[in-house]
């Protein structure tokens, strides 16, 4: 069986709408691309190295799809990630595109839930949703997250995409492991673990009946 791993960067208010330049996705007006990288340090670069250096292919939505693969193919080859990004398997959620050009691309045919379902039962090791929040929604909706890797930086939005929007399927999660950096970014794994339990700190006290 594979696991499909969402690893998504997060400002506290749970925006992960375009971490990574202003140019990004500007969709609905968003004002706020590049907030990731002012409040990132190298402690947060190793955890990134990590999610990788552990997963056999990605798993991409459309946007995220052509953004990586219009920097990846010709970035510099001395960055570390270059070469793992073009080897790694990908593969893309599309209801519009009809073909895919990147190295070691595979378009999903049909209902991407239904896709994943099939990569799901495959033996294809770890397969990481990396941006995607479409995707992502998409997947937490037909209860298909097997872990959540979230880099959570110290900084608040207000506006913007969420990985957990209105509608979400409420859900239980048992840390894998949680650290901060030097900088104050909260590095997190978590696994889905059923379902929310609820229970309140009132107690009510009955009067001992006297006998």
């Amino acid at each position: 069986m594979s696991k499909i791993i969402v690893c998504t960067f997060l400002t506290l208010d749970g925006v992960m709408q375009a971490p990574g330049g202003p140019d990004e996705d500007a969709e609905s007006g968003f004002e706020h691309g590049g907030w990731q990288k002012p409040v990132d340090d190298d402690e947060v670069g190793a955890a990134i190295a990590g999610w990788y250096e552990h997963s056999d292919a990605m798993l991409l939505g459309r946007k995220t799809y052509e953004i990586f693969a219009s920097y990846w193919p010709t970035a510099d080859p001395d960055n570390p990630f270059t070469a793992r990004m073009n080897e790694m398997r990908k593969y893309v959620a599309s209801r519009t595109l009809t073909s895919v050009e990147w190295q070691n691309s595979t378009l999903l045919e049909g209902d991407a839930a239904d896709a994943v379902r099939k990569l799901k039962a495959s033996d294809g090791g770890n397969i990481n949703v990396v941006g995607s929040g479409d995707l992502a929604q998409t997947l937490i909706r037909h209860d298909l997250v097997d872990e959540y890797r979230l880099t959570i930086h110290p900084v608040i939005i207000g506006t913007g995409k969420r990985l957990f929007a209105d509608g979400a399927i409420p859900t239980a999660l048992e840390p894998v492991s949680v650290t901060t950096t030097k900088g104050g970014t909260v590095v997190a794994a978590y696994r889905p673990n059923g379902r929310p339990s609820y229970d309140s700190y009132e107690k009510v006290t009955r009067p001992q009946e006297s006998s």
